[in-house]
Formats: C-alpha cells, structure tokens, sequence
C-alpha cells in the first residue's frame, strides 16, 4: 500500500471486537505498513472502499463483514472464514484465499485475477459477473454457487458443482476438469464433455487440454 493512503479512509462500522478495532485504528494512524488482522475477529464491520493492498488476514474472522470495493491486492485471506461476506466490486488480484470460507459469500462484479483458491469452500457464493482470469480453482466447492456471466481465462478449474450451480452466461477459457453431482450420483467432467456440459445451462467455456497448462 501506498504511504499515506490509508488514513485518509474510515470503515464505515467498526467491527465489535475491541482488539479488531484497535488494530484498524492503530493501522489508520500510521504510515508504510500494512493492516495485519492475522486471526483477528472483524464481525459487525463494515470496511467497504478499504485499501487493504498486502495486508494479513490470515485466519481471520469476516463472517458476514461488508467489504464492497475493497481493494485486497496481494493480500493473504488465508484460512480466513469469510462466510456471508460481501464482497461486491472487491479487488481480489493475486490474493491468497488458499482454505478460506466463502459460503455464501457475494463476489459479484469481483476481480479475482491471479488469485489463488485452493481448498476453498465457495457452496452458495455468488461469483455474477466476476473476473476469474488466470486464477488457480484447485478443489473449490461450488455447489450451488451463481456463475451468472463471469469471466475465465486459463484457469485452473477444478470445481464441484451440482444441480443448484448456475453457469448461465459463464465464458473464457479454463483447464478442467471438474466433479458434478447430479441424481445422488457424482462423475468427472472433461474436454468436449465439460464444454457440452456448461453448453447445455446456457455457457460457452472452451475447456483446455491439461497437456497446454502453464509449468
């Protein structure tokens, strides 16, 4: 982050942990370093607009923290519970989401480029137009989650998906391959099979040979 940015900029709540609160205030108060929320809990906050470029909320609690047009560029949201959060419009490039929560979560309109989610439990997260371009989606549940017009490119793309995952307008191009669960019964999902699949609920994805993955 940028020196003498971030202090300039108020949450609009702060969360209702005093030890949280603290921490943002201290970090608004100074300059040159960046926010570290290492296990820290955010609830009841409302951070929206934030710059929090490299900050630290490795295992930190944002269950249902409003986080619209945050910036987390290169942040580490590792292990971080961040169910119910909203995300809207949030800058998610080369963040680390490896083992964090998102059920539920509202990622519309997102740019996750680069971002790396490993691990992820996405069940129910809403992705409506969000840009997932170069991202790494390595075992991530998505049952149930909304696909509506997001964007791929090159993705590492190895999802679950179910009967309750919308894919209607989803486009790009990603490696699979994926596991669908479907009548009680799950099978795996590759090459033209996948491209029909996405075809046949409203998508165009070009799905990659693994051969053509970057090393």
């Amino acid at each position: 982050m940028s020196s003498g940015t971030h202090e300039k900029w108020k949450p609009i709540t702060f969360p209702n942990d005093p030890e949280a609160t603290h921490q943002i205030q201290e970090w608004m108060a100074e300059e040159g370093y960046s926010l570290f929320g290492v296990e820290h809990d955010f609830r009841g906050a409302d951070l929206s607009g934030g710059d929090f470029t490299k900050a630290w909320f490795t295992q930190a609690v944002l269950v249902n923290v409003r986080l619209t047009g945050a910036i987390f560029y290169r942040a580490d949201l590792q292990s971080a519970d961040l169910t119910g959060a909203d995300l809207t419009g949030a800058d998610l490039v080369r963040a680390n989401l490896d083992g964090a929560a998102l059920r539920s979560a509202r990622l519309d309109s997102a740019d996750m480029t680069k971002a790396s989610l490993q691990g992820v439990d996405a069940s129910g997260a809403s992705f409506r137009g969000t840009r997932i371009m170069g991202a790494s989606l390595f075992g991530v549940d998505m049952r149930g989650a909304d696909l509506t017009n997001a964007v791929l490119f090159q993705n590492t793309f190895k999802i679950t998906v179910d009967e309750a995952t919308v894919v209607q307008g989803l486009t790009g191009t990603a490696f699979g391959p994926i596991t669908a669960f479907e009548g009680g019964f799950s099978r795996e999902l590759a090459g033209s099979e996948l491209e029909a699949w996405i075809a046949a609920r409203g998508g165009q994805v070009q799905v990659i040979p693994p051969s053509s993955m970057p090393k």
